[in-house]
């Protein structure tokens, strides 16, 4: 529990919270059916070649959608008419207006920002950058959600300007208040109709504790489900390390989402496992992924009981904490064996025998410590690590057949981090742009971004769930 959160939103604690200059961790909004993504209309600008796109996808998301500087106005289907340069829409939303006269939602506040910013061919034109966003950005609402929209900057006409769009996104979500998020989305030529569900994922509280992040899109052909509120339905999904914690939650989720869920986890969880299994409404393997004999019995299972699998969920891990100097080897290889060597040899068999159906998954669980290293966790951070390695080695070489991507978690509220000395568990809170520790549902919405049919496209990603951790790029 966030003692200081709930401190922080009293009366008395916001007083000396703001007297002091202390973090304020605002209440996330997470996804949930009842209520709409956003609260608030989408202000929509720039003048590249996804406005469209863009438009006709956050209309179909039951979104509203204004047109801002640069923008010209959003058609009924999403087109935009291109109505002039950004110079000529500079102000776009002073005073709660917007730009080509559509208006913010109530109190003047836009549920997000997205800017088109593909089109961006020189240094110059960096600045519409500013002259869109500057006169709007504190009419953002709580929670609200800010899209940059790029080229991959290796297929610009100016790398330089579309890798500048980096520094701008990232300066941008730490600059952000009250739950705010900021993303930057490369999207390739060529993928303009696979964005549905990025958006859908951005623009909604199962972003929460995502931002700071840089995503890429390429050209894909994109499964539309036919029940978008069950986009799984009719898959199966296998969540290794499923009995608890952030395994348990993806679980929930795919399940949510219509995947039969098949939870993996060592006998020695067995009555935990059967219990998750139980409440999703998935099957239960109880199973040492580390055994000789483990990826033939996974391989076995899914084809004789599923046909095949489509989603792939490498969450089992554990740490075994020592400084190099004073780690035994015991404790190198264990977690080395389970973090790491069980994820190469499970999924390299699934592979190899065509378990994995076409459009199929992976998702791999890394971690921050992977990315920024941490004391004491040398072991644990090379495996996490070698997870991000296997998304840079597999997902090209599966392309077209499966995609490889991979979530970092940093600080998630779970059984292990409670454990946590005090101290350490506060600062783990603290240092990222939304001041707070995430939950296990973060991670899990997350995956099941990565997981959805539409995200063909989405393919070798390694996204943080951090909050925008201050350790780390």
């Amino acid at each position: 529990m966030d003692r200081y959160q709930s401190f922080a939103r009293s009366g008395f604690g916001r007083f000396v919270v703001g007297k002091l200059g202390l973090p304020e961790p605002y209440p996330l909004r997470r996804h949930s059916p009842t209520q709409p993504p956003l609260d608030g209309p989408v202000l929509l600008g720039g003048g590249g070649r996804l406005v469209g796109p863009v438009g006709a996808a956050v209309k179909a998301l039951g979104l509203d959608v204004v047109s801002g500087a640069g923008a010209g106005s959003v058609g009924g289907d999403g087109s935009a008419a291109q109505a002039g340069s950004a110079d000529r829409g500079a102000s776009a939303a002073r005073g709660g207006s917007a730009g080509a006269g559509g208006s913010a939602g109530a109190g003047g506040r836009y549920g997000a920002l997205v800017f088109d910013a593909s089109g961006i061919d020189s240094v110059e034109r960096l600045r519409e950058l500013y002259e869109f966003f500057q006169p709007v950005i504190r009419s953002l609402a709580p929670c609200g959600r800010v899209v940059v929209l790029g080229t991959p900057p290796e297929q610009a006409e100016s790398r330089i300007a579309q890798r500048a769009l980096e520094g701008f996104t990232r300066s941008v979500g730490k600059e952000l208040k009250r739950g705010g998020t900021a993303q930057l989305v490369h999207v390739a030529p060529g993928a303009e109709d696979a964005i549905d569900s990025t958006l859908r994922f951005l623009l909604s509280g199962r972003s929460a504790y995502v931002s700071g992040q840089v995503i890429r899109i390429g050209p894909a052909d994109v499964e539309a489900p036919a029940d978008p509120d069950r986009p799984l339905a009719g898959k199966v999904a296998l969540v290794t390390g499923a009995s608890r914690g952030i395994g348990a939650a993806i679980a929930d989720v795919l399940a949510r989402d219509g995947a039969h869920v098949v939870c993996l986890d060592v006998p020695a969880q067995g009555e935990e496992l059967s219990a998750v299994a139980n409440r999703v409404g998935g099957s239960a393997v109880q199973l040492d992924i580390t055994a000789p004999d483990a990826p033939a019995r996974i391989v076995e299972h899914v084809e004789q009981r599923h046909g095949g699998v489509d989603v792939v969920v490498h969450n089992a891990g554990i740490t075994r904490d020592r400084t190099l100097g004073r780690m035994d080897a015991a404790r190198w290889d264990a977690v080395v064996a389970v973090n790491l060597a069980s994820v190469e040899r499970v999924t390299e068999a699934l592979f190899a025998a065509d378990a994995v159906r076409a459009n199929g998954r992976v998702v791999g669980v890394s971690s921050i410590a992977g990315i920024a290293g941490n004391v004491g966790q040398t072991n644990y951070a090379t495996t996490k690590a070698g997870v991000i390695g296997l998304v840079d080695s597999l997902s090209g070489r599966v392309a077209g057949r499966a995609t490889v991507n991979a979530v970092a978690p940093g600080f998630i509220e779970t059984r292990m981090t409670a454990a946590v000395p005090l101290l350490i568990r506060e600062a783990g809170r603290r240092m990222n742009s939304l001041s707070q520790g995430g939950l296990p549902v973060d991670v899990a919405e997350t995956i099941a971004w990565f997981a959805h049919p539409a995200s063909s496209g989405v393919n070798g990603n390694v996204v943080r769930v951090c909050g925008q951790s201050l350790l780390g790029a």
